[in-house]
């Protein structure tokens, strides 16, 4: 454990110098984007360029390579890689650094956009894998040893296995297993760790990937550990993957302009996280146990716990993700994500056809807990009994569309214009995706199928936020002059 801060003290000590600037940023320390807001003031104090003092992202030999040494300590990690691109650009980094053009790379059809990017920006070539799927609650979990194992027997050409650990829905698979499995096929382990910045940080929490063997991961500290939006962490195993390759391929693509605001809000969280993590975690998850056990007291809603632990989609739970099913109430999770803002000011993660996702994480008290608890009885009471049950086939919600033609070179394609209603049968030339989480309903390459569309009109329907890249939603992107 380290109670150092070397970025953000680096960072306080050059805000108190009285230094002329004749360098960038253009503010100079002096000039606020609004000079009635002292918020703004304050602000430009903190925003420096890189200096010898201050250290630089791109080849860090002061203050932060000692933060990048810090957090690969916390993270049980070979070597770690602050980011101020985000998650996403860890995500795409792994799969570039793992997989060169025609790789083949397993990975689950559940990932998130930023792997689809990063296999169009590697010509990779994925090899999709289902995960287990939840069909009471209508969610995907993990994936298995045993679909890993034939996946591998399949094609023992496989460069690299790409996981999500947890899941949205705190799915945990397992992981050490499977990494040794690959690891004797020498198949590398990019890990999708978004979502399990805190998991090495309490011991009720699943292991983290790093001290499962995996060879490298991407954790959102901004997601559940308290640092700012955007910023991130890759980190590394040496094995299989060496730390030159990781460095090189993040000097290709992320800015050189780096924020010292993100990199300070990581060296922060990090110290946060072990010096106070369990003590922090601790109160929150026996808060969530006793809003947990309140909830599924509530006609017309249950959640999951770790009682839905079965060894196979779900090897563990990560217990800060609060799951609630909802469609017994007679809404869809798409509707009461919306009225719990609407009426009750609630920010909810994500909505599904049967739940709604709230993520409770290190800034959460038992005021935000109870406030969640109490608005979720009132709708219980307002709508259990008097609407039927909302109740869809989710079983063709899971049927996910074949590839066609390599995502890489659909992207690079000729496109055009069809109306949704006219496209069956075509070849996708664009990622669709729901927002948020960005899981692709379908990506470049892939055939449009009427399940695909009626998919598509069914999410419309229920008002979800649908990104492609037109912004046109009555209209989609396929293959052709």
């Amino acid at each position: 454990m380290s109670f150092k801060t070397p970025i953000y003290t680096a960072l306080k000590n050059y805000m108190k110098s009285d230094i002329l600037h004749f360098d960038v940023p253009g503010h100079k320390k002096r000039f606020p984007l609004d000079e009635h807001d002292p918020f703004w003031s304050r602000i430009v104090q903190y925003d420096p360029n890189s200096t010898k003092e201050l250290d630089m992202l791109s080849n860090p030999s002061g203050v932060i390579q000692e933060a990048e040494e810090l957090m690969a300590r916390a993270y049980s990690a070979d070597c770690a890689y602050l980011l101020v691109n985000g998650s996403t650009f860890g995500v795409q980094a792994m799969i570039l650094t793992g997989c060169g053009p025609k790789d083949k790379i397993i990975m689950p059809r559940n990932v998130h956009k930023s792997a689809v990017n990063g296999i169009i920006l590697s010509g990779a070539n994925p090899v999709f894998i289902e995960p287990e799927i939840d069909y009471e609650y209508g969610i995907a979990n993990g994936i298995t040893y045993e679909t890993v194992k034939r996946t591998l027997r399949e094609h023992p050409d496989a460069k690299a296995l790409f996981l999500i650990n947890p899941t949205y829905f705190g799915a945990a698979s397992d992981l050490r297993a499977i990494v040794k499995l690959c690891h004797r096929h020498k198949v590398a382990v990019l890990v999708d760790e978004a979502h399990g910045a805190h998991l090495p940080f309490h011991p009720d929490f699943p292991e983290g990937s790093m001290a499962l063997g995996a060879d490298l991961s991407t954790v959102s500290l901004h997601k559940t550990a308290g640092s700012l939006t955007q910023s991130s962490v890759m980190l590394l195993n040496e094995g299989l993957i060496k730390n030159h390759q990781v460095r090189t391929t993040i000097n290709l693509m992320q800015t050189t302009s780096a924020s010292y605001l993100l990199l300070a809000s990581l060296d922060l969280a990090r110290h946060r996280l072990e010096t106070k993590g369990f003590e922090i975690f601790s109160a929150i998850l026996k808060e969530i146990e006793a809003a947990k056990q309140r909830i599924s007291r509530m006609p017309g809603l249950s959640v999951l716990t770790k009682d839905a632990i079965n060894g196979r989609g779900i090897y563990e739970y990560d217990d800060t993700k609060i799951v609630v099913k909802v469609n017994e109430l007679g809404l869809s999770g798409f509707d009461v994500y919306d009225m719990l803002k609407r009426d009750y000011n609630i920010q909810a993660e994500l909505a599904e056809t049967y739940v709604v996702l709230f993520v409770a994480g290190i800034g959460d008290t038992p005021e935000t807990i109870k406030k969640l608890t109490g608005a979720l009885e009132d709708i219980s009471q307002k709508y259990y009994g008097k609407i039927e049950p909302f109740n869809v086939s989710l079983t063709d919600f899971f049927e996910k569309p074949r590839t066609v033609v390599p995502p890489r070179e659909a992207f690079f394609s000729p496109t055009k214009l069809l109306p949704v209603s006219e496209s069956e049968g075509e070849i996708c030339g664009e990622s669709i995706m729901i927002y948020p989480p960005g899981i692709p309903l379908i990506i470049p390459g892939e055939r449009i199928t009427a399940k695909v569309l009626q998919h598509y009109d069914f999410y419309k329907r229920q008002n979800c936020i649908i990104m492609n890249d037109e912004d046109r939603t009555d209209f989609i992107k396929v293959i052709g002059e």
